[in-house]
């Protein structure tokens, strides 16, 4: 690696084939530096990256194994990132609720769901890792004060019910206690504070970064830069590139700017980039994964997210051109995402399906007030009226909703193999709540390629970088083709808690 100058390495995006030369949502790209003769405005023991479920795990970890000076960097004026917004959706095997509602699970079944979902192409030993800890980390947000609705979802993909919920239904649930540790331990907090590239020393080991200071997204640059040394090393926790349209349309055409997500605007990848220019190898950068409970009738993650991923298990979702389903409604991401994009017009535009349940099922869930509320839902007395309002044809909605309720009755699913453990006893009976269905970006399985040591590989030496490690959304080859729901919270946190350990020599 020493002998490889840093020049030539920054070459070596040129020729990934991820639109090198793509416009980004801020002004410029990160270009690292050989530390040779800089002058240090600041030595600390620890840099984080990124204010997420990756970062923030790391900091408490890092803390917990002796560390004393640790400062956590985030370019948004807000802390916790894209992992503020998400669903708060936590899954792990042999959980305490597991226990209480006689609900049988292990690291391999958790490990062989994902496998399955991933085509493949995922890493076993990663996913092997991150299950084995999962609880770990489920019990440090505990320890934190987050708080989980008394219940367990089997979300789509999934064998058995493994997920946990924040009673607030967003990952802010999580990334605000862990936030409020950080700062009870003495963690130092910086934000509106840019990643401008990595400090790399005479053997190609990363010593430090630059940092932006006084950052305002998207506007011009007025703060300074800041060379910081890191004495024990760099963690690297900044997310995906889902905001990032050109690279995402690099990947796949179809990713459009006219395509909707579900990430915060932060999310462009500037940190993803300089590790490739560094030498990191790139890792199933095309899978990029959409959200098929998404609404096509509000921004972002909005509220429909989570009603829909509670209630799909005991919901029947129709094609509104036939009124017959489509789709098993918990089959993995990918397999229900393709299924909904298919439902268009004799002209090719997209007609979303819709997802119908009974209100009385529905609204055990604390989003379907504010769903009806806020005009991206609705109530419908009967299913004549739910028909005439879509434009749904009778007879064969009645059809099928009469077909489906004959499943509930029996558990068997005869159209598309639906696992009918969580719908046992729900039929789907007046009054109805009806949303749209439409996917969204929402997840990049691609990245950098780590280890279970949570260290970055070297495409030029085979090895690890030394002094930089890596967490979260911004690793690649983890999950593959497509990430299982829920599977995002716990991998961020155990390699968090593991890029720690590592750094710290534990």
């Amino acid at each position: 690696m020493s002998n490889i100058d840093l020049l030539g390495r920054r070459k070596f995006i040129a020729g990934l084939g991820i639109a090198a030369g793509a416009a980004m949502v801020a002004p410029a790209m990160a270009v690292s530096e050989k530390a040779d003769g800089v002058k240090w405005d600041k030595e600390v023991e620890i840099v984080i990256i990124g204010s997420g479920f990756a970062g923030l795990a790391a900091a408490i970890e890092a803390t917990r194994k002796g560390a004393k000076d640790i400062h956590m960097f985030e370019k948004m004026s807000y802390f916790g990132g894209n992992s503020a917004i998400n669903g708060g959706l936590f899954a792990a095997p042999g959980t305490p609720m597991q226990k209480t509602e006689g609900v049988k699970d292990s690291v391999d079944r958790m490990v062989n769901d994902q496998l399955a979902s991933g085509r493949g192409v995922a890493d076993e030993g990663l996913l092997r890792h991150v299950a084995s800890h999962a609880v770990e980390a489920l019990q440090m947000t505990l320890d934190a004060g987050s708080e989980f609705h008394p219940y367990l979802q089997q979300l789509g993909g999934h064998s058995v019910a493994r997920t946990y919920q924040t009673t607030v239904s967003c990952g802010a649930g999580i990334t605000q206690p862990l936030f409020k540790e950080c700062k009870r331990i003495g963690v130092n907090t910086h934000n509106r504070s840019k990643f401008e590239g990595f400090l790399v020393g005479a053997k190609g080991e990363v010593v430090g970064v630059k940092m932006r200071t006084n950052y305002h997204f998207g506007e011009d640059q007025p703060g300074k830069v800041l060379n910081i040394r890191a004495k024990r090393g760099v963690i690297m926790a900044t997310g995906g590139f889902a905001q990032n349209v050109d690279l995402r349309m690099a990947q796949d055409p179809t990713l459009t700017a006219d395509v909707g997500c579900t990430n915060a605007p932060g999310a462009t990848g500037e940190g993803m980039y300089e590790m490739f220019r560094l030498g990191a190898i790139p890792t199933h950068l095309a899978y990029i994964q959409s959200g098929p409970w998404a609404s096509p009738d509000e921004g972002g993650f909005g509220y429909v997210s989570n009603y829909s991923i509670f209630n799909l298990p005991h919901s029947m979702a129709v094609s509104r051109t036939t009124g017959k389903r489509f789709m098993n409604e918990i089959a993995d991401r990918k397999t229900r995402a393709d299924a909904e994009l298919e439902n268009r017009d004799e002209k090719g535009n997209p007609v979303p399906p819709l997802l119908i349940t009974s209100f009385k099922d529905s609204k055990a869930h604390p989003n379907t007030e504010k769903v009806i509320k806020y005009n991206v839902g609705w109530k419908f007395d009967s299913v004549e009226e739910l028909a005439t309002h879509f434009g749904v044809p009778l007879a064969g909605l009645k059809a099928q909703i009469a077909e489906y309720n004959g499943y509930v009755k029996t558990g068997e699913d005869k159209q598309f193999g639906k696992n009918m453990t969580k719908a046992a006893g729900k039929y789907i009976e007046a009054p109805f709540t009806v949303v749209r269905l439409w996917p969204k970006v929402h997840y990049c399985q691609g990245g950098v390629k780590v280890n279970t040591k949570a260290e970055v590989a070297d495409s030029f030496t085979g090895k690890s970088i030394p002094g930089l490690y890596a967490a979260g959304e911004v690793c690649g080859g983890i999950h593959g083709v497509s990430r299982l729901g829920s599977c995002s919270i716990p991998e961020c946190m155990v390699m968090g808690m593991t890029a720690a350990r590592s750094l710290m020599k534990v």
